[in-house]
């Protein structure tokens, strides 16, 4: 079986793990979703593996085209090695990416990702298309299955996206962690290592002066260790009690088109970031 074929089925077999889990419990469904955010979810989580593969392919194929000496020249490398490169050319990278789209720099093409007012795995993938499109660690990546990180590569992806559904899931996975006094000391290496539910929620938070909220910090993917590292975790083991914008409970939500492609579709709406003037976050 091929490397892409094993990832991609190991992905959604995670998705859907989380996702059936989510039904048991009657979250993945959402009162507060609206028509826009139903459109927005089953758009992108459709569209994202063409757009990831499609910057794969597009890297590997530079590569071919500039470096054609270097297709597999990595290939020899220890396990290890490979993935301690991964972490910084993709995780770390991404870290940073997502500290820059909360910026009025490139909130645009993140606002998707924060406009749904509830978590769960509807929205791991919740993103303008471009915000993918440009992404350094996927294109980074994309070089290095070119030098021979192949299997490797799959194996990471796997374990990364299963932090990151996890992390967005509404199932809350790390609560048990919390309940038992015996796990406390693994419940402090866990939540300063990977992203977790209460650490990604509380990014998600419609407000940040409750002491729990946080979308100015808690940027990591898989590693969560970044932001302890660069100053920007906030951990409190509690969950915001409301997520989205605050514009959008203001003024409604924002077409689910222009959110997924701006700007190549702009939005009418009155405050928006979506349009010709002001791109700045929420403070």
């Amino acid at each position: 079986m091929q490397p892409q074929t094993v990832q991609a089925l190991a992905i959604v077999a995670v998705l859907c793990a989380f996702g059936l889990a989510e039904l048991a419990q009657r979250r993945f469904f959402p009162r507060e979703a609206t028509r826009e955010d139903n459109r927005l979810d089953i758009a992108v989580t459709l569209l994202f593996p063409l757009i990831s593969g499609a910057v794969l392919a597009a890297s590997t194929a530079l590569c071919a085209w500039l470096i054609p000496a270097q297709r597999d020249a990595l290939a020899h490398w220890p396990v290890w090695q490979m993935l301690l490169v991964l972490l910084l050319a993709d995780d770390l990278t991404q870290y940073f990416w997502h500290r820059l789209s909360h910026t009025s720099v490139m909130w645009p093409l993140h606002r998707a990702h924060h406009s749904a007012a509830y978590m769960s795995v509807r929205i791991v993938y919740r993103n303008n298309a471009f915000y993918y499109a440009l992404m350094p660690g996927l294109w980074l990546s994309g070089v290095l299955l070119y030098m021979g990180f192949g299997w490797v590569y799959v194996g990471y992806t796997i374990v990364k996206l299963t932090v990151i559904i996890g992390a967005h899931s509404a199932v809350r996975w790390d609560q048990w962690l919390y309940r038992y006094r015996v796990l406390r000391p693994v419940a402090w290496v866990v939540e300063r290592l990977i992203s977790t539910p209460a650490t990604h929620f509380a990014h998600h938070a419609l407000v940040q002066d409750d002491g729990v909220g946080h979308y100015t910090g808690n940027y990591g993917n898989l590693l969560f260790l970044w932001d302890v590292l660069f100053g920007t975790a906030h951990i409190t083991r509690r969950y915001p009690p409301a997520y989205g914008l605050t514009d959008d409970r203001a003024h409604g939500p924002e077409p689910w088109l222009a959110q997924f492609v701006y700007p190549l579709k702009r939005s009418r709406r009155a405050e928006t970031v979506l349009g010709s003037s002001s791109h700045a976050p929420p403070k």
